[in-house]
């Protein structure tokens, strides 16, 4: 490529073009992978679109004017070269998906405004360059998903570690300062991700059959290894096969 060349030039016909309807009916505005170097201005002519997505491309920044997207309930800006966000993205109070993997934002340019996203339920901050994690996050209080993944991190905040609703929170490939802090963060994502106890009352027949089976080869196996004073007893509980994908695609691609 030429020294300084221009990204492409996206018109307003070609954005209207972009648009696509979404498996629950919204419009999506789809400008991914488009060799766009600085924010298009003429989609801010499209702001009544229900999602944007301008991930994979060349960005730097993004501009204030994203608050003209009121309506936005999905953003998707992962892959960019973004070192910051605008503080009026905290506007977006219909935003419950935000995707802003694989750029260059540190901890210092993260805007406070984020902890103002209160239907946020997916934020994805893997792959950037960020020291630690402001507890201001822990206002999400929807948040269910949460990706910190290959960034700087020492620590993670008990605020956003016990939000009430979280399920999944990947902090994989993060320099941890020492073995116990790496087990128990592994330990407290491990949790989060992959493992779900039922009482046996919750199944239905063909599924608590599975499981009893299951748990029977277990114990079985157990029996050989343990002694029987050390074999583990889990009253009422069992744990169905559940595997949470952590492949950086499945984030990419939502």
């Amino acid at each position: 490529k030429a020294k300084g060349q221009k990204g492409k030039k996206i018109t307003l016909k070609t954005a209207k073009n972009s648009i696509r309807i979404s498996f629950d009916g919204g419009r999506r505005l789809d400008l991914s992978k488009m060799g766009i170097t600085t924010f298009p201005n003429c989609i801010l002519k499209l702001a009544d679109v229900d999602e944007l997505d301008l991930s994979r491309n060349m960005l730097k920044k993004i501009p204030s004017s994203i608050q003209k997207f009121q309506k936005l309930r999905w953003l998707d800006l992962h892959s960019n070269q973004l070192e910051e966000l605008p503080e009026a993205i905290g506007t977006l109070q219909n935003l419950f998906y935000l995707n802003i993997c694989n750029n260059k934002l540190t901890t210092k340019n993260l805007p406070e405004e984020l902890n103002l996203l209160k239907n946020l339920r997916i934020l994805n901050l893997g792959l950037n360059c960020l020291d630690s994690i402001p507890t201001s996050l822990g206002a999400l209080k929807e948040l269910k998903e949460i990706g910190l993944f290959d960034n700087a991190l020492t620590t993670i905040p008990n605020s956003v570690k016990k939000l009430p609703k979280l399920q999944k929170l990947n902090a994989k490939r993060n320099p941890f300062p020492d073995s116990t802090q790496q087990e128990e963060h592994a330990d407290s994502i491990k949790r989060i991700e992959t493992l779900y106890l039922v009482q046996e009352k919750d199944l239905c027949c063909s599924c608590l059959k599975i499981c009893q089976d299951e748990r029977d080869k277990m114990n079985k196996l157990k029996d050989v290894t343990l002694s029987p004073s050390k074999k583990p007893s889990f009253s009422l509980l069992l744990t169905p096969n559940s595997s949470a994908k952590d492949n950086q695609e499945e984030w990419r691609l939502r």
